[in-house]
């Protein structure tokens, strides 16, 4: 029961906010209506119900006039005005289709909505980010975030109509359809005692036993589900992974470890897989004989009253309508138990997405303050794991002085990097960033889908004028401006030095006042390298360069050099201020 009320809990925090934000009135209004037409669709079974009793009668009495008119007007009679059947399904079937588009268009307006919110989140404060540094698992909601925003989004606001109108659809055909099989029932005779309503009583034990087997046979799914959809979502990221790195596994000759790799991966789904189908297997077995036997079981329970002439052919077929909607209602839950455990599964992937996304805007980082030039002030820096890069670290890079940032392979200076950009999260202290107009080169430059155009002028919006031409142009790659509104996939196309250009040609359109770069160059040769620094001279004259390199080389570019010195395990430390040509000694 706590478990069950911990996934209401759950999965109304995820409902909820839509029915309370900007657009509650559209979707209360949407809502409202769809009850209304399950609530007329329940009256309509009801009145086919009678309907139906009315029209065996007539089959029983051979009265032609009233099959006539109970098929295709109506009939008249003590009872009142009996609608025919073609009247009641031209309004029906309108009613149907009309609650289905509302709820197709609740539903993608909710999709919408939520994942919005759900992406708002997630890029605030790059929580995106520091999520992908923590190690992935299902349990702390850090794997997969593309399938959880993209997929379990879609299934969960799908499942959630769907279960929710059908629960309530049969809770009032329930209360509906109750009351009517009590009334048909009669009693019955048990060891003397008159049991009255006793096809109700049946109906309720009949469903009650059938839930209880059900939940036994079926409750291993709920973990099964919530397994499937990550295997699923690593195996379709590592053949993604391998799409965009087709060049390198190509040089590598890595083929047959992809293979295997993608055989692992996939065995994975296989297991789970075959687990699920084995458990539905079972489940299917049971549900399947339950729903058959519910077919025939009223019939045979009321047959005895119908051959002793206590009813007609028409009491006894809507004894046996009624009973079915009755036994429905209560079998809600054995009907709907492989799609209740899809949708706890889904509820569980987005409730622990959306914790991940809470502790990761918990981890603040250190404190940002502006300053005249980039620094720290006793600023401690971890790994995730909790290992110390720096120690109680201050430094100060001064304005109008290009400085590199050297020091040995693997010591740490990408991540004294990402801490001056202020995206590191394991960090406390105080870290200056200069103020102005600034802008930070990786060593992998980020290429979003789309046209050059698009990727040179990125995070901005594209410029359509020559300066995009101009940059890229002295970036060295002037021959791909015809081709800047092509739509390609520029990451497989351009080579390693090529993206740096790119970059390069990035930070000219974007003419920051301080250009921070780590190994921005590292792909390029000796004398390609001199060329986009001297393109960075030139063009960005009032910028300050800060690199981040370990090749003596590039110190020859700046006035000053801050070296960073760290044995791996131990806290690093860091000596600012040093002159380049002692650097290059």
């Amino acid at each position: 029961m706590t478990r069950t009320w911990g996934l209401v809990r759950d999965a109304w925090r995820l409902a909820g906010p839509f029915f309370t934000s900007e657009e509650r009135w559209s979707a209360r209004l949407l809502l409202a209506a769809i009850i209304a037409l399950v609530l007329f669709n329940v009256a309509a079974a009801v009145l086919l119900n009678d309907w139906r009793g009315a029209f065996y009668d007539s089959l029983q009495a051979k009265d032609l006039a009233a099959f006539t008119d109970l098929l295709l007007t109506w009939r008249s009679s003590a009872d009142g005005l009996m609608p025919g059947f073609v009247p009641i399904v031209a309004v029906l079937v309108p009613a149907l289709v009309l609650r289905q588009y509302l709820i197709q268009l609740l539903e993608i307006r909710w999709r919408r909505w939520l994942t919005a919110d759900l992406t708002a989140s997630w890029l605030t404060d790059r929580a995106y980010y520091i999520i992908s540094l923590t190690p992935a698992g299902e349990e702390d909601g850090t794997d997969n975030p593309d399938q959880r925003i993209a997929e379990d989004v879609r299934d969960f606001t799908h499942n959630a109509l769907s279960l929710g109108l059908s629960l309530l659809s049969n809770t009032v055909s329930l209360v509906s359809f109750a009351g009517i099989l009590w009334a048909l029932s009669g009693s019955a005779s048990v060891l003397g005692v008159a049991i009255p309503g006793y096809m109700l009583w049946l109906a309720l034990v009949y469903a009650g036993l059938g839930s209880w087997i059900t939940h036994l046979v079926g409750r291993a799914l709920v973990p099964l589900k919530v397994r499937q959809q990550r295997v699923e979502a690593d195996f379709r990221y590592g053949l993604v992974r391998l799409r965009d790195n087709t060049e390198g596994v190509a040089l590598s000759g890595g083929e047959a470890a992809e293979e295997r790799g993608i055989g692992s991966r996939f065995g994975s789904v296989r297991d789970n897989w075959l687990a699920i189908a084995r458990r539905e297997l079972k489940l299917g077995l049971f549900t399947g004989a339950f729903g058959q036997a519910a077919a025939v079981f009223p019939i045979v329970i009321a047959a005895p009253r119908y051959f002793a002439g206590a009813i007609q052919l028409g009491d006894l077929m809507r004894t046996a309508g009624a009973f079915g909607s009755v036994n429905d209602a209560l079998s809600w839950f054995v009907n709907a138990y492989g799609q209740l455990a899809e949708w706890r599964s889904q509820v569980v992937r987005l409730t622990t997405f959306k914790q991940a996304i809470a502790a990761a805007h918990a981890l603040h980082g250190p404190t940002m303050a502006p300053a005249d030039g980039p620094g720290l002030r006793d600023v401690t820096v971890r790994l995730p794991d909790g290992a110390i890069v720096l120690d109680h670290a201050t430094m100060r890079i001064p304005s109008g002085q290009s400085t590199v940032i050297s020091g040995r392979s693997g010591s740490g200076k990408s991540t004294l990097f990402r801490v001056l950009a202020g995206i590191w999260p394991f960090a406390t202290g105080t870290v200056e960033r200069p103020t102005g107009r600034v802008l930070f080169l990786p060593q992998k430059p980020y290429m979003p889908p789309g046209t050059l155009r698009d990727a040179v002028c990125y995070p901005g919006p594209p410029v359509m004028d020559s300066a995009v031409d101009v940059a890229l142009t002295t970036a060295g790659l002037g021959h791909l401006v015809p081709a800047l509104d092509e739509d390609a996939p520029w990451l497989q196309r351009l080579s390693g030095g090529e993206l740096q250009r790119v970059a390069i040609a990035r930070a000219l359109l974007f003419r920051p006042d301080w250009l921070f770069l780590d190994e921005a160059t590292a792909s390029l040769d000796p004398a390609a390298e001199a060329s986009m620094y001297q393109a960075l001279r030139t063009g960005l004259p009032n910028a300050t360069l800060v690199s981040i390199a370990h090749r003596p080389t590039v110190a020859e570019y700046h006035d000053a050099a801050v070296v960073f010195e760290r044995v791996p395990g131990r806290a690093g430390s860091v000596r600012s201020q040093i002159p380049v040509k002692d650097l290059i000694k």
